[in-house]
Order: structure tokens, then sequence, then C-alpha cells
């Protein structure tokens, strides 16, 4: 039985161009054959062949206690020019002889099947199939049979290796790519960007780039825009967006064209760097290259600018939107929202969120929590309290967001009775406050000399296992020191340094 070994792509950036001095090697195909089926055996098969055929299923119910493997076997092979009738005979043996079906002839009705490319059917058995069985061991299976069957075709094994690809098992698909590579199988451009997107949907932008090196070093697939846009998002993953901006351009090189969503990536990647000016010459590129900007193109630009509170340049790009008859989204909304209830200023917020309402989108929780922050950062908790009341209207439940901003209004406004209280609210709401939530709490009581408030919330968030930064727990001590209390500070010091 094959162990999975880790298999190690190249590391070239592009694989060199050498003439080759000699053909690769590949490891050869077995044949193996089954014995003809003689006697009672023959028998069986030809009356359940005509049965098959003829869809009499009721006159074969009677034959089902008769079947055995070897018999399911030469029916499956008999039937290999007829994939209608193999898949029938495949599903009705699972309901009436589940023990017949076994992995030899799983592997012949997926040749079948695979042959009439019914890619979508050969999928959901190989999903079955592997639910019982090691991925290699179904290779081996396949391979077996693969000269035993005239209808094999080697598209099985890349329905195998996509399988996998799509249930994020990328070291079983590895492995099975590894075993058709020395079996001279090449797998199609689409099981390829089905294993590239199953690497970049499992952060692993490393070996995404390390195996389209591999297959461009082997020349077994020629990349499509698809291929090359996750190569660009990798590169952008790993924070590389100048050899993601280099591969747009050898994608034109080579004669595709790119479409929106290679631009959309490379615009992500500069703006996810801080690099606003290289983002917007990318959305001018696009343009050149007749490519027009989506939502998705403004909403990314919107949202860079936002998180490094540059609300000015967001809301530029907002009405560059508009006048380019792209209509903004929740997302759109939700993103200045969000902006501008992180530098509290709750006037645009309201505006932003009056337009959104005229333009007849349905506002989430995120709308009213980004909303609500800004007003509280504001001291509106009056306002950000109605609200919040609308949540009801809404059918919205508040979350751990809605609380904290609250308590967040509490805090600007030095009510820490009151932060406590809608804290108390989050904890029975089963909500979870994090550290910064916690912080405020502890800051608000000591501004107030509260300091058993604080040492409460202390205790609290140390019991949720989180710990505050060193310049409130100096705020906190240096309070308890003023007020004669220098015990309890070392004591809650050493709970600090157990924790």
């Amino acid at each position: 039985m094959r162990n999975i070994q880790p298999h190690r792509f190249s590391t070239l950036i592009e694989p060199p161009n050498k003439t080759p001095t000699s053909k690769p090697f590949f490891l050869p195909i077995p044949h193996r054959t089954i014995p003809e089926p003689r006697g009672q055996d023959l028998d069986f098969i030809c009356v359940a062949h005509r049965h098959v055929i003829n869809s009499h299923w009721e006159k074969l119910l009677p034959l089902s206690t008769s079947l055995t493997p070897f018999r399911l076997k030469h029916l499956l092979l008999a039937l290999q020019n007829d994939h209608v009738s193999s898949l029938k005979l495949s599903t009705w043996v699972l309901k009436h002889n589940p023990s017949s079906h076994t992995l030899d002839t799983h592997s012949i009705l997926l040749h079948t099947l695979s042959k009439h490319r019914q890619f979508k059917t050969t999928q959901k058995f190989l999903t079955q199939t592997l639910s019982s069985h090691p991925p290699h061991t179904l290779f081996d299976a396949l391979l077996f049979s693969y000269r035993l069957c005239n209808s094999s075709s080697p598209l099985v094994f890349d329905s195998l290796f996509k399988t996998l690809a799509h249930t994020n098992k990328f070291r079983h698909a590895t492995h099975i790519y590894t075993l058709m590579k020395e079996h001279g199988f090449s797998p199609t451009v689409q099981s390829c960007n089905a294993f590239l997107s199953s690497l970049l949907r499992l952060r692993r932008a490393d070996i995404a780039l390390a195996f389209y090196r591999e297959i461009r070093r082997r020349s077994c697939v020629s990349p499509n825009v698809y291929t090359l846009n996750m190569i660009i998002r990798a590169y952008c993953m790993l924070g590389e967006v100048q050899k993601g901006f280099d591969m747009l351009e050898k994608m034109m090189d080579m004669g595709l064209s790119p479409n929106v969503v290679s631009f959309n990536t490379l615009i992500s990647g500069y703006c996810n760097k801080g690099l606003f000016g290289l983002a917007l010459k990318v959305k001018s590129l696009m343009v050149e290259n007749g490519v027009q900007p989506n939502v998705v193109t403004f909403n990314t630009l919107i949202n860079g600018f936002c998180k490094e509170r540059k609300l000015h340049e967001a809301n530029r790009v907002f009405n560059e939107m508009k006048v380019a008859n792209v209509d903004p989204s929740v997302v759109t909304y939700n993103t200045l929202l969000n902006g501008y209830g992180q530098v509290g200023d709750s006037e645009m917020g309201v505006r932003v969120y009056e337009e959104m309402m005229r333009n007849g989108l349905k506002a989430d929780i995120l709308t009213y929590n980004a909303l609500i922050l800004g007003l509280c950062k504001d001291g509106k908790t009056k306002k950000a309290a109605g609200f919040v009341r609308e949540l009801d209207k809404e059918n919205l439940v508040p979350n751990a967001s809605t609380f904290s901003a609250l308590i967040t209004g509490q805090c600007v406004r030095n009510n820490s009775e009151r932060a406590f209280l809608i804290y108390r609210s989050m904890v029975r709401s089963g909500c979870s406050p994090n550290g910064q939530t916690f912080q405020m709490l502890i800051s608000a009581f000591c501004k107030n000399e509260d300091f058993d408030g604080a040492v409460q919330v202390l205790r609290d968030m140390l019991g949720r296992l989180m710990s505050p930064d060193l310049s409130t727990m100096s705020e906190l001590c240096d309070g308890l020191c003023r007020c004669g209390k220098n015990q309890l500070a070392l004591a809650l010091c050493s709970e600090m340094e157990v924790a």
C-alpha cells in the first residue's frame, strides 16, 4: 500500500528553457485481466444483461441475492458503451445488494462515466468511493482496470485529482498529481485551477506558486486567464504585489486578455500595502485595456482609503463610482459608514445612511453597528439608542460589536456605571467582549476613580484568558497606589504573571 509522501515542487520563478535530451520516463500501466465467465456465471450475466438493457428491473430483483462482485464486473464491462444503463445498474445494486459493489466495480463504472464525459456524475461517485477508500488505493484500482476497460479514459484520473482539490484535501491531491505524472497522465487546466483555488482558500499561496511553476516546467498545461488570476492573487497574498503586476504583463504577452478580476486583485494588493497611487494607476490601466471598473473595484479602493482613515479620498472614489453609473452596494455604504464611525464623524455617517435608505438598500447589522459606533464616539448616546431600538423593528439581533459600540459611548461620556451595566447585558446575551472592550471599561472606571469596578473588570478579563496592555495596567496600578492600595496593586501584578 502506498503511503502519502510529501512532494516538493520546483522553487524557480519560471522554468528554464532547456532542450530535452531524452524523453521523460513513465511507469508502465499494469495490464490486469479477469477470468472469462463460464457455466452458471455466464448464464446469470447474459440474463441480467438482457434485463438491464430492457429496464426490466422487476425481473432482475429475484437475481439480486445471486449477484457477486465477479458477475457485476462482467455486467459493467458489457455495458461500457451504455453509461446510462451502467449508472442505473450501479444505483440499483447499491440499493439491493451493496456488498457486491466493490472498489473494482466502482472503478469500472468511473471509467465508463469519464469516457462519456459525465463529469458531475463521476465526481459524485468519486466522492462516495473516497468516503470509504483512501485516494491512493482508488488510484491503484483505476490504474489496474485502465486497460481492462475498452472505455477507459485518462480523464478519470484528472477527475480524481479535481475532486480532491474541490474538497480541500490538498495533500491527497498533491499525491495523486504525483502518481499521475509518474504514469504519464496530464491534468487538465480546469483541475489545476481547482487545485490552485483550493490552496488559496487554505491560505497556501506559497504552494500554489510552486505548483504553477511545476506545471509550467512540465509544459503539461496551458494556463488560462483564471489560472493566472489565481497566481496574481497568490503573489498579492504574500505581499509581492509587483510580481503580481509582472504576471499581468506576462498574461498579455501570452495573448490572454486580463479581465476585471485580474485588475481588482492587483488593486486590492496595492491597497493592502497602502500603495494607493499604484492602485489608482491599475484602475486607469484597466480602463485603457477596455475593462470597466465594477462595484468590487470601487469598494476595494473605498475600503483601502477608509482603513487608512483617508475619508476625503474614499468619498471622492464614492462620487466617481456614481458618475461611472456603478450602483453602490450595501458593502459600499457599510464601508463608508465604518470609516466615518471609526473617526467619530457621526454627521457624515448619518448622511451616508440616509442616502442608502433613499436608494432602497436594506441595512444589515453591520450598517447599524457602524452608525451606532460613530454616534457613540461623538458622545451622541441617545441618538445611538434610537438606532438600537430600530434593530428590533428590522428583526436584527445586537451582536458583540453593537454592545462594544454602546460601551464606547458611555466611556466617552465618563459614565462607567452605565458602561458596566451594558457590559453585563452583553455577557447575558451570550456575546463575548474583546480585549479592547475590557480595556475601555477599566480605563473608564479609573478615570472616575472607581478602582473596585476596574479591578472587577480586570478579573473578568483575566478569567477569559485575556490580558490588558501595559498602558491600561499602569493606569490601574497608579490609581491604586494613589489610593494607598499598594498591596492590591502588587497582588494584581502577580495574577497577571500567573495568567
